[in-house]
């Protein structure tokens, strides 16, 4: 098999890609550090929960919302649920499954940082972005994403998406 490189083209736009998202995260993280005390991930995790129907939903759900492994989740809610900001429930439909609850603590240390960490997507993304550009990145972003998922459904197997990977035996 030949290896089909990267055109010079391509290159640029994939370091590019890479040191955006790499600097727009660590820019994310370093704010909701300072205003919450939380990483990205965990203010990401917070905030899936407030838009779920009751402010839970079932684990599983959870990770593949936030397009992680089922373990990494487990430790984040477990961090949470030390702090007062989730409680973890056992499904009523599944004894085996759990549920992740967003506590009324919870509830009000995002709507306490939501502001800021909106101030600092707009400053550090959409700000500098035509409305256009807004439009284009969200198609762009949408197609890579679609394309992952579906290959990973169709060519791979369940384990190739990070939600569905049995590295713990856990949610």
């Amino acid at each position: 098999m030949t290896t089909r490189w990267l055109t010079s083209d391509e290159q640029r736009a994939w370091r590019a890609y890479m040191a955006a998202a790499l600097l727009l995260e660590d820019t994310l993280d370093r704010q909701l550090q300072q205003d919450a005390g939380m990483p990205h991930l965990y203010y990401s995790l917070l905030a899936n929960l407030s838009e779920a129907p009751g402010r839970r939903l079932r684990m599983t759900d959870l990770a593949e919302r936030s397009k992680i492994t089922r373990s990494r989740l487990t430790y984040a809610v477990a961090r949470l649920e030390k702090d007062g900001l989730v409680r973890r429930e056992q499904c009523p439909s599944d004894r085996r499954g759990s549920v992740a609850a967003l506590t009324d603590e919870g509830m009000a240390v995002l709507e306490r940082t939501a502001p800021g960490h909106v101030e600092t997507v707009r400053a550090s993304l959409f700000d500098r972005l035509s409305p256009e550009q807004v439009g284009q990145l969200e198609e762009i972003c949408s197609r890579i994403a679609g394309g992952l998922v579906d290959g990973a459904q169709e060519g791979g197997g369940p384990e190739d998406l990070p939600w569905k990977r049995r590295s713990s035996p856990c949610a």
